[in-house]
């Protein structure tokens, strides 16, 4: 089982890497957000893309890991997890400490990534209704008033406005 422990312990290690990795990612993506760089978006998504690939390939090998522990444990597949397993490395408080560190540091990184991921889906949806609005603002330039003018079935006939400023004669 210290083998397994071990592995565990280097698995979460390196994806505490790659969630640091994610997070520069997203702190650059708000500046790029903000400076609306296009290019460097698409980028930057394919970095993420890249690190998120890495992130399941990681996750499937933890899974995997926590399931060999509760077989060795004689425990439910199920009811086995990273804190459960801390808790029976009494015995061992090096292993334990290390487990723990390694374990606290992958969930302090992924909430960090998770806030600003927050932040830049804010960013993206104000940019959105800015984007939509400027459409409007555009359309509606491009269009002049109705006139008041019916046909003879009491119909508006639809007829528009001149876009000259000013019927003043001179």
């Amino acid at each position: 089982m210290a083998s397994l422990v071990e592995e565990l312990i280097s698995v979460l290690e390196e994806e505490k890497s790659v969630y640091e990795s994610l997070l520069q990612c997203a702190e650059s993506k708000r500046q790029i957000l903000i400076d609306a760089d296009v290019p460097a978006l698409e980028q930057l998504t394919a970095t993420e893309q890249n690190d998120a690939d890495t992130l399941v390939q990681m996750s499937n090998r933890q899974l995997q890991l926590l399931q060999d522990i509760a077989t060795v444990l004689g425990k439910a597949k199920e009811d086995i997890t990273v804190t459960k397993i801390i808790g029976y490395l009494e015995s061992q408080p090096e292993v334990r400490d290390r487990l723990k560190t390694a374990r606290d540091g992958l969930l302090s990184v992924a909430g960090e990534v998770n806030r600003l991921n927050q932040m830049n889906e804010a960013l993206l949806k104000q940019a959105l209704e800015l984007a939509e609005f400027d459409i409007t603002l555009f359309k509606s330039l491009r269009q002049a008033p109705e006139t008041a003018n019916y046909n003879r079935n009491a119909y508006s006939t639809g007829a528009l406005l001149g876009s000259s400023g000013f019927d003043a004669k001179q």
